[in-house]
């Protein structure tokens, strides 16, 4: 039997929304073993003079614990 834990993670770019889960899923699996899996929580944009300057996800990170 395994257990895993979920963690949740905020990761921005100045690109995409698709480039900010990218870019969060990569520095996770950086810190935390056994990586499973990651669902966006929440999407939100940063507005600079009437343009969008930043994206930024709320990831939820599934990993599996080690005994």
């Amino acid at each position: 039997m395994s257990v895993a834990k979920v963690t949740e993670i905020i990761a921005s770019s100045n690109k995409s929304f698709d480039d900010a889960v990218e870019q969060g899923v990569a520095r996770a699996n950086k810190t935390l073993k056994g990586v499973q899996g990651a669902w966006v929580k929440d999407q939100k944009v940063t507005v600079e003079d009437g343009k969008i300057s930043e994206y930024r996800v709320n990831l939820m990170v599934t990993f599996i614990l080690k005994d």
